[in-house]
């Protein structure tokens, strides 16, 4: 009976694995090294957190992938109003063809929106604390910056998600292949094109072109079995650019950064298997938290334990 509940589990899992949600978030580590030092320049000028300038262009301009954001470098979903006399570029969003600002580059979208924010209706986030991203989440939504319910929810999970209330105390930063036990140095140059990333008490890696499980495995001295296991993965898995692989076996929850705030809502193309991987959690663990059992099929809206 093991085999066979072991096999039907493993089955169910390959149908609900979704490249989608993993190349997420190589696209959202991406995008934060990419204009992490534009959101600082512009919480030092206007004194808006760095974690809320992220999680904003992030979510707003799907990690710089959305079509306002590759042809009118608008990172944040502004549109023309006000004191605009600029360019734009007409997408249908509330009403049809609405107008939307279009920049020469991000520089430009970053530093709108730090003008934008200045308007009256934004003043009183700025009697919030600088480490206050909470507030300005749930303050951004009440005045109006966007109309989806979940709006300040969102935020402040991709702020906790990817750590990014480091930026508003200079706390935040990288960690690398010097603090992860498990890993071999090799002499073959794969630590020179990974980046090892921590978190929930646990390491991985965003897998690149190129790259298998067999590789990974000798290249982190860590077996295939075990790379399988620790991921809750089948053994004919391929793993694909953009896959997250973790290195030392996950945890029962999510880390305690999420305590007060236990529950993820399920975003669009999301399985049990990418929160399972987003959140560092094994895969059972969070079908126990949930009372689901393996046939159970998630939609967007949802809202799971990860406590």
């Amino acid at each position: 009976m093991k085999l066979r509940l072991s096999s039907i589990f493993a089955f169910i899992l390959f149908l609900h694995l979704s490249i989608f949600a993993q190349r997420t978030n190589q696209a959202y580590w991406s995008y934060i090294d990419q204009y992490k030092g534009l959101a600082i320049e512009q919480m030092h000028k206007y004194h808006i957190p760095a974690s809320i300038t992220l999680a904003q262009g992030l979510l707003e301009s799907g990690a710089g992938r959305s079509s306002l954001a590759t042809k009118a470098n608008n990172h944040f979903g502004i549109k023309v109003s006000g004191y605009w006399t600029g360019p734009y570029v007409l997408k249908n969003d509330d009403a049809p063809n609405e107008k939307f600002r279009k920049y020469k580059n991000a520089r430009e979208s970053y530093e709108d929106h730090s003008r934008f924010l200045q308007g009256k209706r934004y003043q009183g986030l700025f009697k919030l604390k600088i480490t206050d991203y909470k507030g300005w989440a749930r303050g951004l939504k009440a005045a109006g910056y966007a109309t989806a319910p979940t709006y300040a929810e969102s935020l402040i999970r991709i702020i906790e998600m990817y750590d990014l209330y480091k930026f508003d105390n200079g706390s935040y930063k990288h960690e690398k292949k010097t603090v992860v036990a498990p890993v071999n140095n090799t002499k073959t140059g794969f630590f020179d094109t990974h980046t090892i990333y921590s978190h929930n008490k646990n390491y991985f890696i965003i897998v690149e072109i190129g790259d298998n499980m067999a590789t990974i495995s000798k290249e982190t001295g860590i077996s295939l079995r075990k790379l399988y296991q620790y991921n809750d993965l089948p053994r004919d898995y391929a793993p694909t650019q953009g896959d997250l692989i973790y290195l030392k076996k996950k945890q029962k929850c999510a880390s305690k950064q999420f305590k007060k705030n236990p529950i993820h809502i399920v975003e669009h193309n999301q399985s049990l298997f990418d929160i399972s991987q987003l959140y560092g959690i094994r895969l059972k663990y969070l079908y126990k938290m949930n009372n689901f059992d393996p046939s159970h099929e998630i939609k967007p809206g949802d809202i799971l334990r990860i406590r």
